[in-house]
C-alpha cells in the first residue's frame, strides 16, 4: 500500500474524528456509517452481519467463558468506603495509578488485576499481608 492510500485520523477531545493532513492541519472526517440503517436492523440482522465479518468474528461461548472482567477499582474503593488517598495508602497503590484506573486513562494489568481481585474478595487479608511485609523489611 502506498502512502497515498493512507488516511491519518485522530479522535479529538470533543469526540470528533478528524483527518490529519500532511501539513499538520486537520479537517473533519465524515462518517460513512449509515446510522439510520443500523438503527433499523433487527437483532438477527446484527448477529448475521457480525458473524459475516472475517476481521472481527463474535466470540465463541468457550472464549467468553475464559474471559474475566477487569476489576473496577472505583467500585471496590467505594464499597470499602475509602477515599482515593486512604485506598492508595492502605493497599500500597500509587495514588496517581489509582486515579488513572478510576478515570479510565489506564487499565490494571497482570499483578494489579490480581491485587484488586483479592482486595475485592478479602481486603483484610491484603492489609494483614502488607502490614507483615512492612515488619519483615530490614531497616537501612
Amino acid at each position: 500500500m502506498s502512502g497515498h492510500d493512507t488516511v491519518r485520523a485522530r479522535l479529538e477531545p470533543d469526540g470528533r474524528v478528524v483527518q490529519v493532513l500532511a501539513d499538520g492541519t486537520v479537517v473533519p472526517l465524515e462518517s460513512r456509517t449509515d446510522w439510520a440503517r443500523l438503527a433499523a436492523m433487527t437483532e438477527e440482522e446484527i448477529e448475521a452481519n457480525a458473524r459475516a465479518d472475517p476481521d472481527n468474528p463474535p466470540l465463541t461461548a468457550e472464549e467468553l467463558a475464559r474471559m474475566r472482567p477487569v476489576p473496577d477499582a472505583k467500585a471496590i474503593r467505594e464499597r470499602l468506603r475509602l477515599t482515593q488517598e486512604q485506598f492508595a495508602a492502605r493497599f500500597a497503590v500509587p495514588l496517581g495509578t489509582l486515579r488513572d484506573w478510576e478515570r479510565g486513562a489506564r487499565t490494571p494489568a497482570g499483578p494489579a488485576r490480581t491485587l484488586l481481585r483479592v482486595i475485592d474478595h478479602n481486603p483484610g487479608a491484603v492489609i494483614e499481608a502488607l502490614a507483615g511485609a512492612d515488619r519483615e523489611r530490614p531497616t537501612g
